[in-house]
Order: structure tokens, then C-alpha cells, then sequence
């Protein structure tokens, strides 16, 4: 699944009841298993931190939706309850790692069917790595395993200490930078887009301050699957992002315009039968190619903005390859072979507050750090990327 949202320019409308980010709230991530609160203290405090934000109480929000892929059913109740006891209704979405984006999604719907003023919440207590929660069933991505070995990765395991759909996951991922590479991207080109990642994410408030990782430490890290290496993928973690959603009406009477940004596009997609015709694209649509290019191209349309007026990007950058591989998709350039001269031509800016931050072509990819750098708490994710996007917005 693939979603992706804007509020760039606040004079553009393209939905008859226009949908404002009106407050945001983002806790810290911490690795896997290392952090002291669980799931509904994680939800529970970003929702708190969003309503603040916003200037508004729980009892001012009419509906909830709640996302986190590793928890009980009615885990968003729990999350809820400790902000209030007001009676709204309250949906629970697990949608893998599009899950907080898909909350936007339903928050978005839900405020423009009158809902007037929407939560969107998402958590995740994370223990450890991805894994599959019930044994006796297939799992619901084994038809994109499946398409994955008839392009020749081999089903083996090479890391038995990683649960199998990790593996399939790395394999997956692996396969498709062997294939940009087929297009003049290199391994130098990876750790280049990782080290950006780790030098953004160093000055976010909400990652855990940890050891600066070099650009050599980046190329030096453990190897996975090759090209792939640690320093350029995502960790798991723990954490959880919030977002208040509400419609004009609700932004006016309440004054809340100052930092009210519109989402002038929301699109969701999903896979196609060009997904697993690995024969004809390889592995970049298991990959999400053609999810992100549809998604992309709807949503620009939506916005009526084209992606050279974007300033701003967050990408799911599960490993640098993919987010490299997504640059095309979302028109940042015209195909994977413009990727080495675009990440070549980039140059590092200072900023006002005494940081730096990597531009090429008057873009920002991935300001917060991006996954590699924060971590990847599953259902917080999306919504982590709303309230960097959000806070980029209000300057």
C-alpha cells in the first residue's frame, strides 16, 4: 500500500470541504524492546501532544482511528481511553507499514463526510524484528515472495537467525538494488543516501541521541544481503505520532489558523496485476514502484502541482535502495538512471539553527532522518512523516 500526502500551498483547494493538520504530536522512537512504556502509554501520550499542540481538549474530537500492526484487537481503545472516556467511535487499522498513512487516509474521509474533527493516532510496541504472528495460515505477502523467486532469489535461508518473512523481506529488497544498479547506481550511491539519512535524523528531537554514524561507518557496517548493509536499513522501534484533523469550520471557530496546513491531496492505492509480472518489471513493483508512481500521479492531479514545486519530501526509506528506487515513482526525476547524477549534484546547506541539511535540485528528501535514522515503529510511521511534513510547513 502506498499513500502520499501534501499541504504545500495553502491557496490551492481541490476538495469541496477542505481538511486541516491542526495539531501534531510525535513521541520519542526507541530501538526494539529498549524502551519503558507500552503501546497504549506510547498512543496515549502522542495524543496528548497532538491535542496540546492543537489547543483543544479530547472532548472537542468526534471520531478515532488508531493504527498499530503488533497488538491485541481494540488496542486503539486502550490508547484512547487514557486521553478520555467520551464515547466516540473509535477504528483500528492494520495496514503493515502504510498503517498511520491510512489513518490519515480515514481521518481525511471521515472530516470531509462531516466529521468535523478527527483523531488519527498510530503506536507500535515493537519487542523485536518483523515476524508472523500465526503459523498456521499463509502469510498475506507470500504471493509477492512467491513472484520474487521466479525471478531466481533463491527460497534457502541464509540467515536462520531472522524469521523467515525478514529474510524474504531483505531478499526482496536486495534483489531490486541489484537492479538499479543495472542503471549506474552504485554501492557508494547507497551510503551516500544513508549517511544523509543518519545527519538529518541526528538533530530530530524525537530519536534517541545516539553515536553520530559516518559515511565510512555507513559503507563499513555488517554486510546483509548484498549490496544491502545494516547502515542502510531501518531498525524496528518503538513509538507513536498523532495528528488532529479538522474541516474550516472548525479551523475558524475555533482560531486555529495559524497552524492549521490543508491536505491538498490524499491517494491510496494498491497492487495491480503488473505487481507480479516479474517477467516484464523485475522486482521494482514488489517493491513498490508502481503502487508509489500511481499514488504519486493522483495525487499531484488532486493538488494540481507538479513535483518540481514540492520542496519537501519524507519517503519510506525501509533501506536507502528503496528510497533511491522511489525518486522515479514520484517523478522526483524522470527514471532510476538520473539517480547517480541526482544524488551526486546534491549539496549539503547549513541551516539557520546551525545544522546542515543535503538539497539537490531545490529538494529536501527525508529532513526528519527518514527510517533509517528514527527507526520504523510500523503503525507510527506514516504519521511520524505527517507531523515532520506539517512542521516543515508551518516554518
Amino acid at each position: 500500500v502506498s499513500v502520499l500526502y501534501w499541504g504545500v500551498n495553502k491557496k490551492h483547494s481541490v476538495m469541496a470541504r477542505k481538511v486541516y493538520v491542526v495539531g501534531v504530536g510525535h513521541t520519542q522512537f526507541t530501538p526494539a524492546g529498549k524502551g519503558d512504556k507500552n503501546y497504549a502509554e506510547l498512543g496515549s501520550e502522542a495524543i496528548g501532544l497532538a491535542l496540546e499542540d492543537a489547543g483543544i481538549q479530547y472532548a472537542d474530537v468526534k471520531e478515532a482511528v488508531c493504527g498499530y500492526v503488533y497488538g491485541d484487537s481494540t488496542s486503539g481503545q486502550a490508547a484512547c481511553y487514557k486521553a478520555g472516556l467520551t464515547g466516540i467511535p473509535i477504528m483500528n487499522v492494520n495496514n503493515n507499514c502504510a498503517t498511520g498513512s491510512t489513518c490519515i487516509y480515514m481521518g481525511k474521509r471521515l472530516v470531509e463526510a462531516g466529521g468535523k474533527c478527527v483523531l488519527a493516532v498510530g503506536f507500535e510496541q515493537m519487542n523485536s524484528g518483523l515476524k508472523t504472528l500465526f503459523e498456521d495460515r499463509p502469510h498475506p505477502a507470500q504471493g509477492h515472495f512467491d513472484a520474487l523467486h521466479e525471478t531466481g532469489v533463491p527460497k534457502t535461508r541464509f540467515i536462520k537467525a531472522l524469521p523467515e518473512i525478514t529474510e524474504n523481506i531483505l531478499k526482496t529488497y536486495a534483489a531490486n538494488a541489484k537492479e538499479l544498479m543495472k542503471h549506474g547506481v552504485t554501492e557508494e550511491h547507497f551510503a551516500k543516501v544513508a549517511y544523509k539519512n543518519h545527519v538529518h535524523g541526528g538533530y530530530s528531537p524525537f530519536v534517541k541521541k545516539r553515536k553520530e554514524m559516518t559515511y565510512d561507518d555507513v559503507k563499513g557496517s555488517r554486510k546483509l544481503f548484498p549490496p544491502l548493509r545494516m547502515g542502510m536499513a531501518a531498525p524496528m522501534a518503538s513509538g507513536a505520532a498523532a495528528a488532529v484533523l479538522a474541516d474550516e469550520e472548525f479551523v475558524r471557530k475555533r482560531g486555529l489558523e495559524k497552524n492549521a496546513v490543508e491536505i491538498l491531496s490524499c491517494v491510496m492505492t494498491s497492487d495491480t496485476k503488473d505487481t507480479f509480472d516479474v517477467a516484464k518489471y523485475k522486482t521494482g513493483n514488489l517493491c513498490g514502484y508502481d503502487l508509489s508512481a500511481r499514488a504519486a500521479k493522483q495525487a499531484y492531479a488532486e493538488a494540481g502541482l507538479t513535483p518540481s514545486q514540492i520542496d519537501v519530501f519524507e519517503i519510506h526509506d525501509a533501506f536507502a535502495s528503496n528510497e533511491i528506487a522511489t525518486y522515479p515513482a514520484l517523478g522526483i526525476i524522470p527514471s532510476p538512471a538520473h539517480a547517480p547524477a541526482f544524488i551526486d549534484a546534491g549539496k549539503w546547506t547549513p541551516t539557520p539553527m546551525g545544522g546542515r541539511l543535503f538539497k539537490t535540485a531545490n529538494h529536501v528528501i527525508n529532513p526528519s532522518g527518514g527510517l533509517e535514522s528514527k527507526g520504523h515503529p510500523t503503525g507510527a510511521t506514516g504519521l511520524a512523516q505527517l507531523v515532520e511534513v506539517s512542521l516543515q510547513l508551518r516554518g
